[in-house]
């Protein structure tokens, strides 16, 4: 399984030192159906294209962005391209989806999930599990897409708060610095879920109970590990997320 981490053009020349490919967050889509760079160093080469699609216009010639795209595959000698789309699915969005992963073949190209529909394409499946089975989840995401093989992580750090009793699933996303103040205070007690594959403790405030849910290195490690022997294709890290944990996540680094 590829492990990517996806970095800004800030980011890249830090995250090189890690052993382990790079996805080039820095392009977006501009007007008349354009690929629009930030300053990425002349000199780099290898890794993925990443394209978000934050405040993109309608793409009204998508065989002319995906050209565009390919051109710059061309000559950065990217290896594939990944869709960093926010947006739900639109009809100029998923048709330009499609005519990418035409063009791009046999390189790959990275779809969120959303996308899963477009003929090709590897769609990604989101790590950040709060119920069930992490290990069914992924066995299940294999079976319904045609095999792991279609499928790649996307590696999202879970630091989620939730009020118990959680009847709806949904917690409240902690930052790196909520989450540090919480532990520093409460002093917990940490525990880990087999299931979940991720860390958890408890903490009680104002008479309400509070189940904390959280990845660290050796969680992100074990569902790297459980994607790879499913046969995923590849792994999916955002740098600023995972930055504090280069060390034990890849001891080659030398970050």
């Amino acid at each position: 399984m590829q492990i990517y981490l996806a970095v800004t053009p800030a980011e890249a020349q830090e995250a090189a030192r890690c052993h382990c490919a790079l996805a080039h967050v820095a392009y977006c889509i501009g007007p008349e159906s354009t690929l629009l760079r930030q300053n990425l160093l002349l000199q780099t080469r290898g890794g993925i294209l990443s394209i978000t699609d934050r405040d993109a216009p309608f793409i009204a010639s998508p065989e002319q962005l995906a050209a565009a795209a390919l051109r710059e595959c061309g000559r950065r000698s990217y290896g594939g391209v990944l869709l960093d789309f926010e947006q739900p699915p639109a009809p100029d969005r998923l048709a330009f989806a499609q005519a990418l992963a035409r063009r791009l073949a046999p390189r790959p190209l990275y779809v969120p999930e959303g996308y899963a529909s477009v003929h090709g394409a590897i769609s990604l499946v989101c790590t950040a599990l709060s119920g069930g089975s992490f290990l069914q989840y992924l066995q299940e995401a294999a079976g319904a897409r045609g095999g792991a093989g279609n499928l790649a992580l996307d590696v999202q750090r879970l630091r989620m708060d939730f009020l118990l009793p959680a009847e709806t699933g949904e917690g409240r996303p902690l930052s790196q610095q909520e989450f540090q103040a919480l532990v520093d205070r409460e002093s917990p007690a940490v525990f880990f879920s087999q299931d979940l594959c991720a860390r958890y403790f408890t903490y009680t405030r104002d008479g309400e109970t509070h189940f904390v849910l959280f990845d660290d290195a050796d969680t992100l490690q074990q569902k790297l590990r459980a994607g790879s022997s499913l046969g995923f294709s590849a792994a999916f890290l955002m740098y600023p997320e995972v930055r504090d944990l280069l060390p034990r996540l890849f001891p080659g680094s030398r970050t």
